[in-house]
């Protein structure tokens, strides 16, 4: 069994444990791969032990690996920061996309979203931690850009994304992703219901406070390599 492998049915079993924590059903939590820096041979193993979901930063490293894995049916996630010269390549190699951030940017995708491809799911970015060095729009503005980008065509609005400032207090943890869920579900917007909450240092609290994606990268694949 190779190690990605491993480490893959040890984060499943994670999950697993976090949802019955939070009194979430079984499979409510699907496990977002982040692959950017790691080689495609590295997806490919985890594609091999089960995993389908993938996410990528950058927009020439993923086009190059989403051609030598094209045999593999994989769904492409990217989750970097978007710059406008790169939305086109991004609505047409991608089913998700989790930066959204303002308004420009999702009209960008929704114009250049091929029309041979189904609509392109994509998620809000929330400065949840109010940090100016992050991307994402503030809670306080989260309605009036959710009403702006759901009237755009080619692309479906799925729900939110955040990154809080990281910290390894579970309690600490819990909070923003608390006030953020309990924000966003009070707006009773029926098809806004994906949470891509958590990554490799804050899984349980993320799936506790009602997460759907979780997206982990080093427990996968290994920290980077320091050349």
């Amino acid at each position: 069994m190779s190690q990605i492998k491993q480490r893959l049915e040890t984060i499943k079993s994670q999950i697993v444990d976090a949802e019955q924590q939070g009194n979430r059903n079984r499979g409510s939590v699907k496990l977002l791969a982040v692959s950017k820096t790691k080689p495609a041979s590295d997806i490919a193993l985890a594609y091999r032990a089960g995993q389908r979901d993938f996410a990528e930063s950058y927009t020439q490293e993923a086009l190059i690996k989403q051609v030598d894995l094209a045999a593999f049916d994989i769904c492409w996630h990217f989750i970097g920061p978007i710059q406008s010269n790169k939305t086109k390549a991004i609505a047409t190699h991608f089913s998700w996309v989790h930066s959204v951030d303002r308004l420009k940017i999702a009209k960008r995708l929704s114009e250049q979203r091929p029309d041979y491809l189904p609509d392109l799911n994509i998620l809000l970015q929330v400065n949840i931690s109010i940090e100016e060095t992050k991307s994402g729009v503030l809670l306080n503005k989260l309605p009036q850009l959710i009403k702006e980008v759901n009237s755009l065509p080619n692309i479906r609005l799925r729900g939110v994304m955040a990154i809080p400032e990281p910290t390894d207090e579970y309690q600490n943890q819990r909070k923003p992703y608390k006030y953020l869920y309990q924000t966003v579900t009070q707006l009773a917007l029926p098809k806004i219901n994906e949470f891509s909450l958590g990554m490799s240092g804050d899984l349980k609290a993320a799936i506790v406070e009602g997460s759907t994606i979780v997206r982990i990268g080093s427990a996968i694949f290994g920290g980077r390599i320091v050349q």
